[in-house]
């Protein structure tokens, strides 16, 4: 049976214990028979048994800029070094190591406006270790 990559189930905890009631519509995971037919490469398909790849609903306490304010310190967070972070893609923009975390269009399908996606490397399948998302008010770019 396929399980959710260790790293993917911290950083969720840490998103609900931050914010509690939030929305939980978008939210998801395992990729389901329609997301395997259009995007069959998704992290959202388990390899070796591990689905690498979450979504975080957009609606955090009803504030939009909220969902900003998180993408950015989850993108901070892999540009101080966070290996488990593969990139993520928010709002029509995505960040990678390509550009040094640098935010650039997002030229998918989805924009990604309801809910932040964060994909994970084979780093975090074990390692469930804390997050630093201290970097939420650096500087957006």
């Amino acid at each position: 049976m396929a399980k959710l990559s260790k790293a993917a189930i911290q950083l969720r905890e840490q998103i609900d214990d931050d914010y509690p009631s939030r929305d939980r519509r978008s939210d998801g995971s395992f990729a389901d028979v329609r997301h395997y037919s259009n995007n069959p490469t998704s992290d959202h398909i388990p390899v070796d048994g591990i689905c690498r790849a979450i979504d975080i609903d957009s609606n955090l306490n009803a504030h939009k800029e909220e969902a900003h304010s998180l993408a950015n310190a989850i993108r901070l967070c892999a540009k101080r070094g966070d290996k488990r972070i593969k990139y993520l893609i928010y709002d029509g923009r995505i960040a990678s190591p390509i550009l040094n975390w640098k935010y650039r269009k997002y030229r998918g399908p989805n924009p990604h406006k309801s809910h932040i996606h964060i994909s994970f490397n084979s780093s975090g399948d074990q390692d469930g270790s804390w997050f630093d998302l201290e970097g939420k008010n650096e500087k957006s770019n």
